[in-house]
């Protein structure tokens, strides 16, 4: 598959009695698809994976797959590769284009394991697989070295969704594997950064605010894509607020709020994640009236 574009890391909704809601489910990737997006990403961090039991996890991905006429690309991950072995196996049996593998979590892995890590997953499936680097979720960062050598020795392993922040980084694995003749895409992991990143030769974002902007979201990336800097920078001032409002609080209470507030199928976020506090609502309220997404 392409990975080019925009793909919204999809929220998980639940109903009130904390089922996953697949009817709900079905409206956003709808809602995404209508807005130009390139894909869906379900079972990321803003889809809740980490509450999910495994059932539920394999449910969302299959419906997501059903009911979507655009690429998917399935969290997957694990701090277990056994786990994550047998999640991307599964992933792959209902009909993902790729999967999403997050670098492990807690665990800590030096370079050796972290590369059999990966290795093992590869060799399981046939499809491509994206890395995760989100050192503010995992406490690791892999550096750009260690992603390029991951890139050229696991041969389905094709991008990464860099969360890092490091711009200096980012620029360097795009530099290494582009000097290494290596098919190896870098996406945007946080949506204020998808510009930046994109300058320096990335190829879109994993996005959270896509969830609820798909349609302006895909503008931006597609005029990058296609050489229109001033009308995505434009674009990119104007959502400026919105990108903000997302992290008021931890990903993905705000977004699951403003799909709430956008009348889109949402519902509570699971704990240990607790509802947005109040005066966060009133200032992602007033950037979604600031943005006309509501009224």
């Amino acid at each position: 598959m392409n990975i080019e574009g925009v793909f919204p890391a999809l929220i998980t909704p639940f109903t009130k009695d904390d089922e996953v809601d697949e009817d709900g489910l079905r409206r956003l990737v709808e809602y995404a698809i209508e807005g130009g997006v390139a894909g869906i990403v379900p079972c990321g961090t803003t889809g809740e994976s980490a509450t999910l039991s495994h059932d539920e996890h394999k449910r969302v991905v299959e419906v997501v797959v059903d009911c979507s006429t655009v690429p998917v690309i399935a969290g997957s991950g694990s701090n277990n590769t056994k786990e994550a072995i047998v999640l991307t196996k599964y992933a792959e049996d209902v009909g993902a284009d790729a999967c999403l593998v997050i670098t492990p979590y807690y665990n800590k892995p030096n370079v050796k394991g972290l590369k059999e890590h990966f290795k093992l997953i590869g060799d399981a499936v046939d499809i491509p697989l994206i890395a995760y680097n989100i050192p503010s979720r995992t406490c690791q960062n892999v550096n750009a070295e260690t992603m390029v050598e991951l890139a050229a020795e696991v041969e389905n392993l094709k991008g990464v969704k860099e969360a890092s922040g490091d711009l200096k980084q980012i620029g360097t694995i795009i530099m290494l594997a582009a000097e290494q003749g290596l098919d190896f895409t870098v996406v945007a992991g946080d949506d204020f950064l998808t510009l930046p990143i994109m300058s320096l030769g990335g190829k879109g974002v994993i996005s959270v605010a896509a969830n609820i902007a798909p349609k302006p979201m895909s503008e931006m990336v597609d005029a990058m894509l296609n050489g229109e800097i001033e009308k995505a920078k434009e674009i990119n001032l104007r959502l400026y607020p919105m990108f903000e409002s997302m992290f008021l609080e931890t990903n993905p209470i705000p977004v699951k709020k403003a799909a709430e507030m956008m009348g889109l199928p949402a519902g509570h976020v699971r704990l240990p994640l607790g509802a947005l506090s109040a005066s966060n609502e009133e200032k992602l309220k007033a950037v979604l009236k600031g943005q006309g997404m509501i009224g």
